[in-house]
């Protein structure tokens, strides 16, 4: 009779060191996707603030914020920085019979931030009208 081998047991040195770089490469990608989506998130939550800002201006003209023309700019505590710009738009050539019974102005609500040191803009627009004053035609 022949003397029994034991049978061999466990694992080689290289399949765990195959086992290991997998794993690593796949936690590799699997951290830069949540990487990403945590970016994502993050810019997106900024781009809301950002609209959110802008929509509360537009609704502050006319309002607390006086419908002239010009602009009206400031910043916010979290860093969004903001401009209000209005102008007024001439409606005598698109209604050049009639008396005009308001003044229209184009509002625009430009706000601006920074976001892991890129610059980023959001721009809301809207039209509103003023009634004109009386005796006060053009």
């Amino acid at each position: 009779m022949s003397p029994r081998r034991p049978s061999q047991q466990g694992f080689s040195l290289l399949e765990v060191l195959v086992a290991f770089a997998i794993l690593a490469v796949s936690l590799g990608v699997l951290l830069g996707i949540f990487s990403r989506a945590t970016s994502a998130t993050i810019a997106s939550a900024q781009y809301s603030q950002a609209a959110t800002l802008a929509e509360s201006l537009l609704t502050l003209a006319g309002q607390e914020i006086a419908l002239d023309e010009g602009a009206v700019s400031g910043e916010t505590d979290s860093g969004f920085a903001w401009e209000l710009t209005l102008v007024e738009i001439d409606l005598s050539a698109e209604f050049p019979m009639s008396e005009p019974q308001a003044r229209a102005y184009r509002v625009n609500a430009n706000v601006l931030w920074f976001d892991a040191g890129r610059a980023r803009h959001l721009t809301l627009s809207t039209l509103k009208l003023a009634p004109l004053l009386a005796g006060a035609g053009r």
